[in-house]
């Protein structure tokens, strides 16, 4: 472990390394202020689940529009710059609301004000992980993808180490500590990412934005459409495609060609960004990239999350005390990080197929176990309710992870020179708009049932029905191509 460590610092630099690993345990971290976010807002607020759920939802849509930061900071640079200078903007939007929530007992009293100020948080912790997403990326290709996979993995442990701290140290907080305080004291680790920005050192690109060349290596290397059909085509067709595409590339890069020494700062930027969007366009039209999003969408919008509302059930009707609900979630983190190293040990070479059925029937088997946790059948074996949370939780998040890995890789590997933080952030934005429309569903659902706090009759039916959606995106499985695996080949 020490000894791949060690690689990965040689390789990437130790100021890289620690900066990649800071922001991720911060992201991870934030479980830390969530879990006091959620009381605030059923115990301070008095909000029901679903209304509890539609406020959360709304705070984390920015991580939906992350292609938007990811457009910007590959096109448009600061001062020369097209990486740090976003993340320090990131990091001080991360930064600021928490310490306003934590100053002003008024805002955080007001529903509106605090969904605006946790929505510019996310905003700044989304714009964060799209930047350092797109560095990643960028080493990786200059390793030539060797440490692809080792950059994912240490990111992913990282952020689960985070995630186990910050469950475990949340519900002692809560327990210990007025909410003001928990939110203060969060905001140590961005102020840390703050300074630990300015470790990095990034090389002025705008050379590179007036000139010729950047164009030209942007059309090159966006996705061969020969490289990305499938075996099942004929020579021949293949034949005719590259035969086509070769007639019509010199068009295009004359089309997008940026002027070496007329136009201005602007009109430069927008010829940027004109080629970043028809790089980004050509790149989602390739099968390998445009199938697993739309597949991964559907299965996140079509089956309902509930997760506000069993929080609500376990901290009510089970009377869970907040320092278990951490714990849970710390078992759940610690599944996650396992997920993480039984996929690159033993399923990364496996049809994506394969993973994601066998997935879903592992998500639908955890949904089971809340149907029973919820009807108390458990008690008659003599199994308590804080088994079965824990059990729910660990198995849960590590099947999640086992749908997640694989695109991440996969994505990281494809990316071309000049849109990494954009084709990049398009994947995980899809992933996230579909768990938000997901959320909002749930939402929906458990309105309609008429499940509230303190009326929970109708919990085991919405679950059941939850159970019953787990299996409407094995239907949609022929999205994924067939031969596709986990990782690039």
């Amino acid at each position: 472990m020490i000894r791949w460590f060690n690689q990965l610092t040689i390789a990437f630099g130790a100021s890289f390394l620690w900066l990649v690993c800071l922001i991720y345990f911060t992201q991870g971290f934030r479980s830390f202020v969530w879990t006091a976010v959620s009381y605030q807002l059923k115990d301070n607020l008095k909000l029901s689940p679903s209304a509890s759920q539609f406020v959360s939802s709304i705070a984390f849509f920015p991580w939906s529009i992350k292609p938007l930061y990811g457009i910007l900071s590959d096109c448009i640079p600061i001062r020369g710059r097209k990486r740090i200078p976003y993340l320090f903007l990131a990091t001080l939007l991360s930064l600021g609301p928490w310490l306003v929530v934590g100053l002003s007992a008024s805002l955080r009293a007001s529903r509106v004000q605090l969904t605006i100020l946790l929505t510019l948080q996310n905003l700044g912790s989304a714009m964060a992980d799209v930047v350092i997403d797109a560095m990643i990326a960028e080493a990786a290709r200059r390793e030539r993808a060797s440490f692809a996979g080792d950059l994912q993995s240490i990111s992913w442990m990282t952020m689960a180490l985070g995630g186990i701290c910050g469950s475990l140290l949340g519900g002692y907080a809560l327990v210990n500590l007025q909410i003001d305080k928990i939110f203060l004291l969060f905001s140590v680790l961005p102020t840390i990412q703050l300074f630990s920005c300015g470790l990095v050192k990034e090389n002025s690109l705008l050379p590179e934005l007036s000139t010729s060349n950047g164009s030209q290596m942007l059309n090159k290397n966006v996705f061969d459409e020969d490289k990305l059909t499938t075996k099942s085509k004929s020579s021949t067709s293949r034949r005719k495609k590259g035969q086509k595409s070769t007639r019509q590339r010199p068009a295009v890069e004359n089309k997008f060609e940026i002027p070496e020494k007329d136009g201005t700062l602007a009109s430069r930027w927008f010829q940027s960004l004109k080629m970043a969007c028809y790089a980004l366009f050509r790149a989602f039209r390739q099968p390998m990239i445009v199938r697993p999003m739309a597949w991964f969408f559907l299965a996140n919008v079509t089956v309902p999350n509930l997760s506000t509302i069993m929080f609500y059930f376990q901290s009510e009707a089970l009377n869970l005390e907040a320092s278990f609900l951490g714990t849970a979630r710390v078992v759940g983190w610690l599944s996650l990080m396992f997920g993480t190293f039984f996929y690159n040990r033993y399923l990364k070479k496996m049809k994506l197929r394969r993973i994601l059925l066998w997935a879903h029937v592992g998500l639908a088997f955890s949904s089971l176990l809340d149907v029973v946790l919820v009807s108390r059948s458990h008690t008659a074996l003599g199994i308590s309710d804080k088994v079965m949370v824990l059990g729910g939780s660990a198995l849960a998040d590590g099947i999640n992870q086992f749908k997640l890995m694989p695109f991440l890789i996969l994505s990281g590997q494809l990316c071309p020179p000049g849109i990494e933080g954009t084709l990049f952030a398009l994947f995980m934005s899809i992933n996230n708009l579909g768990s938000t429309l997901g959320s909002f569903v749930g939402a929906g659902l458990a309105s309609v049932l008429d499940i509230s706090s303190g009326s929970f009759d109708n919990l085991t039916l919405g679950i059941a029905i939850q159970v019953l959606c787990t299996f409407i995106p094995v239907v949609f499985l022929f999205l994924i191509p067939k031969e596709a695996t986990g990782i690039a080949t």
